[in-house]
């Protein structure tokens, strides 16, 4: 059995290692810095063993998935360990800064920067699932700066996940994600801080709660530890993003104020357009 090292067990590094012991029998060593994760994903079955940093230099694959203030010094003390054969990939979700920071280390060749777009709203080994993965997109950045050989290997490894491949350069991706991902996760934080501060009694949020506030809220039941370090990593980015929601926000806002019917029925049918491009994408998978 190859040997498959997991840095952070939490759900994205959990999910993996469930994934990969079922679909590729690797026997799986997880390190996390928090103890009671490690305990939980040994009772879990998601690892089988606890290892430290000074035993990964045997292993084939080595997956990071600790939170992205940190990646790009953990995967630097990996590659110093490794073999000249071990695949190392991340899955952060802000790919520009560890890029950087790796770019002219000796073993970067054996680094794939990589993105599933999979998650759910919950943390820790606890949340870890089958199969949350499958036709998802993973998103590889600088594929020309890994091995060949060890690329391959990457991708077929998510390809025995069943997720979709697309290539983006780590200034692209930032870009992109800021809009897609973190804003949604901004957005959906601050509707429920605005919720929690006009809205007093408990009770009432629960009783009248929709579910189309429900699923708008979701995000923000989030790991604010996870979060806090992508919005920060992705800082200009998210800052430009939110500048072009407050404009929006701030027009819709001045439509109500100015009674105007006509602009707001144009807006939110030009919005509309948004379920043309989503329901495409549901369709092509």
């Amino acid at each position: 059995m190859e040997k498959l090292v997991v840095i952070g067990l939490g759900l994205i590094g959990g999910s993996l290692a469930l994934d990969l012991k079922k679909r590729v029998n690797f026997k799986v060593y997880g390190i996390d810095q928090n103890p009671n994760h490690v305990t939980k994903a040994l009772e879990l079955g998601i690892i089988d063993e606890e290892i430290d940093f000074e035993k990964i230099s045997d292993a084939s694959v080595v997956i990071i998935a600790v939170p992205v203030n940190v990646a790009a010094d953990v995967t630097n003390e990996v590659l110093n360990r490794i073999s000249k054969n071990t695949l190392v990939f991340d899955v952060g979700s802000v790919k520009q800064g560890i890029c950087e920071t790796i770019l002219n280390h000796p073993k970067r060749k054996n680094f794939v920067a990589a993105h599933p777009l999979a998650g759910t709203e919950f943390s820790g080994p606890e949340a870890a699932i089958y199969n949350l993965f499958d036709d998802k997109v993973n998103i590889i950045c600088e594929a020309d700066k890994s091995d060949w050989q060890i690329l391959d290997k990457a991708i077929s490894i998510f390809k025995k996940l069943n997720m979709r491949i697309k290539m983006m350069n780590p200034e692209e991706h930032d870009r992109h994600i800021a809009y897609v991902s973190h804003l949604s996760h901004v957005s959906s934080f601050m509707l429920g801080k605005t919720v929690l501060e006009i809205e007093k009694n408990e009770q009432h949020i629960f009783d009248m709660a929709s579910t189309g506030f429900a699923s708008t809220v979701r995000l923000a039941k989030s790991s604010a530890n996870t979060w806090t370090p992508i919005f920060l990593q992705n800082k200009k980015n998210i800052i430009r993003s939110l500048e072009e929601y407050i404009k929006n926000l701030n027009e819709f806002k001045e439509m109500i104020e100015n009674d105007d019917a006509v602009a707001l029925n144009e807006i939110m049918n030009n919005t509309n357009y948004i379920k043309t491009i989503l329901n495409g994408i549901r369709h092509n998978n």
